[in-house]
This record gives structure tokens, C-alpha cells and sequence, in this order.
């Protein structure tokens, strides 16, 4: 039997998806049931919460960045032996970029794949009947994207649900939710999104609270009524990332958290090992491992201790020296000479690549890349072909003197110029990859 599935989609960022998603799946995970979160596009904060609220890794799902074959066989694991996969739309549910039909990077290219309905949660503050409006209008935006039910999202009182919520079974959508305004049910964010779930001191806490929330306002069995089989044609992982080692060591700490959970279970299923190990700990990588993963993060939160942390610095170095390392975004950052945090103090980082970075000159880079190898390095083989993204507010101070790693185009294939650098076995770029082109 595969799991039956339902998209949490909306209008926009800040709609409060996120909170219904994880109340849902935490309810529905304390009622005994086998829950999965899935993410549409490229996002590594929230499946953290989706897997901390159910207790099964959550997934990315993204029509650009993954062919469709893996898109295919990652929808299918997730799944597998599972009850309900509650799939979170990214940005507004129609958002994606120009691309060829079925791959714009949007959930909405989900609901079609997989027919999959949606629940519209709809912020519905300044507003009242309006909302219907705004309902009707995603009712039949496209008719190959089926709105399922509504949630009403911060409500100020019962007349304002009555107002906005007849108004919207009126067209024929039924309202399945409605969840009055409430700050404590906020999550708190920072400039990459939420405060990571393993930031938390009361993480459960407060998911319970959110799970409290949908018992209370929220028609969970409607909402199960709804949700339909998640049944993928068949795919498979080749197109995923090929590991870089047979033993893996990789940074994990609040400094290094951002690996997709596809990403390391792939390279787990393909055979390798990974070897977890905290520069913020002052550990250095295993030196019994093949190569050296350090992901993105916020090291720009932490660059004082990262300074000072020797053992990490003379470990590094002397890995450098056999073995292949590569850094993505936050990892890139610390392979450099230095980081200048938000508050203008410069620290000293590994000076393994000649470039020098800074978080207090901030300006945001956000979209889809394809970037192709100029030479070997632990993505993969010169001349290789990588799908994935950039989100980042720090720029460049010093550029350095290393040769490029990669050339870079956006997701629409214009080019970019040059991206990352490479120096003997060290290799990094801000460019997060997602799969094989």
C-alpha cells in the first residue's frame, strides 16, 4: 500500500504554511499513524521540523533540479511504508521559474505529476469575504491543480471566520481549518529563514503546541478524507549525486547543517560512510576517511569560535595536503582566508582557498543554477553537469588568486561567469548542489 498524500500550498511566504504543516504532522504522528514531510523546491530548514515532528527524515522534492527519474524514486521512497506524506509548498504554490512544462520548480508541478490536492491555507488578516476571491481565483487558475479545502489562517474573532469562511464554501470549497491569531504558534526566523529545529531547547515543546493547535481548529479527518495515493511511476537514483567517498567526513554542527536528507541517504544507499565530526567542537575530520564535506550553515554566527578552534585548523590543513575537501556556501566561507561577521569584526578562517568573505556588506544572491565542472573535485568529474541553487547574504572582500571551479548559469541557462575555486585537493563555491543534470 503507498501513502496517501496532500499538498500545503498557498498564496505566498509568511501565509503560515510551515506551522500548519508541522501541527498536522505532529497530530496526525501522535494519533499513531506512519506521517512523512516532503518540501517542494530547494529548502533545507523546514524538513528538519518536518522529520523532528514525526520521526521520519523528511524529503526535497524538486521539479527543476532533479530529472525526473529521481524525482520519481524519491517520491516513491517517501512513500514507502508510510501512511501520509503532507508535501509543503515552497513560496507561493504557483512559484517556480520559466521552464519547460512539469519542470518550473514549483509544488504546483507536483500536484499535477502526481495529482495530488491541495489545501489553500489563506492568511486572511485585513481581509473577509475578499478571501473567497483570492480562493476562486487559485480554484481555477489551473484546471490541472485541484484545490481540495481551505485553511483560514489568522483569524481576528468568530464573525471574521463566518465572513470569510461562507464566502469561500459559497463557490464550493470547503473550509477544513480555521486557526485564530496566536504569536506563540510563531517560529522564529533569522536571514536564511527559520531558527533550525535543533536550535531549539523545547523543540517538541513547541511542536506539540502547534500539533495542540490542529486538533483544535483544524478538521483533521476531513483533511485525511481528502489527501489521495501518492503513486509515482517508476524511477531511480541515478541522476542522484554520486558519493565522494566511500568514508565521508562531514561537518555537523549548528555551523554545517545544510545537506539535503536526499543527498546523504543516497550516497548511504550507493554504499558510502559517513563519518560526522563538529568544527564548533574543535574536532577535526577522521583521517581515515577518502574525503572532506563541509555544507552550508550559519558559520557567520559562530565565526569567533571557528577561529579559535586549533585542532579543527591543523586537522583540516593536514587533510588537505592527501586527501580531496569541498565546501558549499557556509563551508566555502570557512575554507577562506577570512570572515568578516555581521558586526564587522574579521576572524581568521582555514586559508585553505584565497578568498575572503563578508557578512556585514550584505547583499542577497537567491535562484537555480547549473553549474559545469571545470575539473574533478568531489561533485563530480570535469565537465560534469550539477542542478542546484544559491541562497546567500554574504559577498566576496578578496577574491584570491585560485583557479575557478565551475561555470555557472542560472536557471534558465544564462550565463553567469565563473564560480568557486579550486587549489590542490580543496575545491568550494557558494552553489549548493541538489543532483546531476
Amino acid at each position: 500500500m503507498t501513502a496517501r498524500a496532500i499538498i500545503i500550498g498557498a498564496p505566498r511566504s509568511g501565509s503560515g504554511k510551515t506551522s500548519v504543516t508541522i501541527g498536522i504532522l505532529r497530530a496526525l504522528t501522535r494519533r499513531g499513524l506512519k506521517v512523512r514531510g516532503a518540501k517542494s523546491g530547494p529548502d533545507y530548514i523546514d524538513p528538519g521540523f518536518h522529520t523532528a515532528a514525526t520521526g521520519l527524515t523528511g524529503v526535497n522534492l524538486d521539479s527543476w533540479a532533479m530529472s525526473p527519474s529521481l524525482l520519481n524514486a524519491l517520491a516513491a521512497q517517501a512513500a514507502d511504508d508510510t501512511d501520509f506524506v503532507i508535501l509543503e509548498s515552497a513560496m507561493g504554490l504557483f512559484d517556480g521559474i520559466p521552464a519547460s512544462p512539469g519542470r518550473t520548480g514549483s509544488a504546483a508541478d507536483l500536484a499535477r505529476l502526481y495529482g495530488l490536492p491541495v489545501l489553500l491555507v489563506l492568511d486572511v488578516s485585513g481581509q473577509s469575504t475578499t478571501a473567497a476571491a483570492v480562493a476562486k481565483g487559485f480554484a481555477i487558475y489551473d484546471p490541472d491543480v485541484r484545490m481540495a479545502g481551505v485553511v483560514l489562517n489568522r483569524l481576528g474573532s468568530e464573525r471574521h471566520r463566518r465572513l470569510s469562511g461562507d464566502a469561500i464554501e459559497a463557490i464550493g470549497l470547503p473550509v477544513v481549518g480555521a486557526i485564530l491569531r496566536d504569536p506563540t504558534l510563531n517560529l522564529p526566523e533569522r536571514h536564511l529563514g527559520l531558527v533550525q529545529a535543533g536550535e531549539y531547547d523545547d523543540l517538541m515543546a513547541h511542536l506539540d503546541r502547534l500539533a495542540d493547535m490542529a486538533e483544535k481548529s483544524l478538521d483533521l479527518d476531513a483533511i485525511i478524507a481528502l489527501a489521495t495515493p501518492l503513486a509515482p511511476a517508476v524511477g531511480d537514483i541515478t541522476d542522484a549525486l554520486r558519493p565522494p567517498g566511500q568514508r565521508i567526513a562531514l561537518a555537523e554542527d549548528a555551523a554545517f547543517s545544510f545537506l539535503y536528507p536526499h543527498v546523504a541517504a543516497c550516497w548511504r544507499k550507493a554504499g558510502a560512510e559517513i563519518v560526522p565530526f563538529s568544527p564548533l567542537a574543535d574536532e577535526a575530520p577522521d583521517e581515515d576517511c577518502d574525503v572532506c564535506w563541509l555544507p552550508g550553515g550559519y558559520p557567520e554566527l559562530h565565526a569567533g569560535k571557528l577561529a579559535a578552534a586549533t585542532n579543527f585548523h591543523v586537522g583540516m590543513a593536514r587533510f588537505a595536503e592527501k586527501k580531496p575537501i569541498h565546501g558549499e556556501c557556509g563551508g566555502f566561507m570557512v575554507l577562506g582566508e577570512a570572515l568578516e561577521d555581521a558586526g564587522g569584526e574579521t576572524h581568521r578562517m582555514l586559508g585553505l582557498l584565497g578568498h575572503s568573505t563578508s557578512f556585514a556588506r550584505r547583499k542577497m544572491n537567491l535562484g537555480y543554477r547549473e553549474a559545469r565542472l571545470r575539473a574533478d573535485c568531489p561533485l563530480g568529474p570535469q565537465g560534469a553537469l550539477i542542478r542546484g541553487h544559491e541562497f546567500h547574504y554574504a559577498q566576496m572582500m578578496a577574491t584570491g588568486n585560485d583557479e575557478p571551479l565551475a561555470d555557472l548559469a542560472d536557471g534558465q541557462g544564462n550565463p553567469l561567469g565563473a564560480s568557486g575555486y579550486r587549489r590542490g585537493h580543496v575545491s568550494g563555491t557558494f552553489f549548493h548542489a541538489i543532483a546531476r543534470a
